[in-house]
């Protein structure tokens, strides 16, 4: 396990003692090990996000954005919203990344999704049918050290089947849900943490904000 990611490259100031112990732990190692062989066999985990648990996969493999949207009884002409662990690689999925955008992820205190024009180096599958990407950068502790070691952004949607709630909780996933994926994360399933799905803002090439859900 490298702590100098962890040390160096977290959330502002550090992590703190308690998250520390969390990451070089043998069970947060292996929940995480276990979680990258699935991700890069194509399969599909139930995972804990900065924001609701979600369902994850490889985000450019399109095979396995086809199993999420099976998953999930979702139609895919319904875009999926990808994590990363950086502001920087944000560049690497988006055409043109608008100067506002910067702002916006450094500023926003609450998890924010931004729809941005032209997603790129992605499943084609997992884009809107305008070619816009949503992508978000996660400061929870175990997605952003699983996207750090994927090295790839990681399909993040809610773990529930289409038209029904978000689970506010791991104990509220539908046990369909649970059978459905190839690896059910450990970490944070006993967290009874009240968690909303992100604030989602789509910038324009020019930088127009428009407010998807606030």
């Amino acid at each position: 396990m490298s702590t100098k990611y962890v040390e160096s490259e977290g959330r502002k100031g550090g992590l703190s003692a308690r998250e520390l112990k969390i990451v070089r732990s043998e069970e947060f190692r292996n929940d995480l090990k276990e979680a990258l062989t699935v991700l890069r066999d194509g399969g599909i985990i139930l995972y804990p996000t900065d924001t609701v648990w979600g369902l994850g996969c490889d985000a450019t493999n399109a095979d396995a954005v086809r199993k999420i949207y099976e998953i999930k009884k979702r139609a895919d002409s319904k875009a999926l919203i990808t994590l990363v662990d950086s502001e920087a690689k944000v560049e690497f999925y988006v055409e043109k990344v608008p100067s506002v955008a910067w702002d916006v992820m450094e500023l926003n205190s609450r998890p924010t999704t931004i729809v941005f024009d032209g997603g790129r180096n992605l499943a084609t599958n997992l884009l809107a049918e305008d070619g816009s990407v949503g992508i978000r950068v996660t400061g929870e502790l175990f997605s952003r050290e699983l996207c750090f070691r994927f090295k790839k952004a990681i399909v993040s949607t809610s773990a529930n089947l289409s038209g029904e709630p978000s689970p506010a909780c791991f104990e509220q996933i539908s046990p369909e849900i649970i059978e459905a994926v190839d690896y059910v994360v450990k970490y944070r399933q006993k967290d009874r943490s009240k968690v909303q799905p992100s604030t989602v803002i789509k910038l324009g090439a020019h930088g127009e904000v428009k407010v998807i859900r606030p």
